[in-house]
């Protein structure tokens, strides 16, 4: 009898049938954190996309979604990569939960300046965990950390964007 319950690092025999490159465990958990991040990074994007108020609210509404484009896009293009070295990527509400590192925003109205300010730490956060396991994956795989520099350099654009609406020259 099968458990249904599986952890990233569970692999079944079907998983094992292709042949090629397999993660080893430390990349596999880099990866994980990395897509937590990412997943988590919608969200939080999403909550304070519905919820803006105040001034150059429909610019900051709109680069919101941009942002939430990119982590989406990162999340899917990680949890596939983690699948193709052969590991099961784990994006259960539950896991984002316990090992998201970014803050939360309230449920609520929250004004344009404090989205901003929310949003710059979540995206300086997500990219803080790339660079964090940037060298270990780039020593196992550089194939995998080619895609982390994609979405650093992405997500690193968005931050210096969403901060230059509160910046004094």
């Amino acid at each position: 009898m099968t458990n249904n319950k599986s952890t990233p690092a569970s692999k079944t025999r079907k998983e094992n049938a292709e042949s090629g490159f397999v993660a080893t465990a430390e990349l596999r958990d880099s990866l994980q954190l990395v897509l937590v991040q990412l997943l988590d990074l919608q969200l939080v994007g999403k909550q304070i996309h519905w919820n803006v108020v105040g001034p150059n609210f429909r610019d900051l509404h709109q680069n919101l979604d941009e942002i939430v484009d990119i982590a989406r896009r990162g999340s899917d293009e990680i949890a596939e990569r983690m699948r193709a070295m052969h590991v099961t990527p784990d994006g259960l509400v539950g896991t984002i939960g316990k090992y998201t590192e970014l803050d939360q925003p309230t449920n609520g109205e929250i004004l344009t300046t404090t989205a901003i300010d929310i949003v710059v730490k979540a995206l300086e956060s997500t990219v803080g965990v790339m660079r964090k396991v940037h060298d270990p994956v780039d020593e196992a795989d550089p194939t995998t950390a080619d895609i982390l520099h994609e979405y650093i350099a992405a997500l690193e654009q968005q931050a210096w964007f969403i901060s230059a609406e509160t910046r004094k020259p």
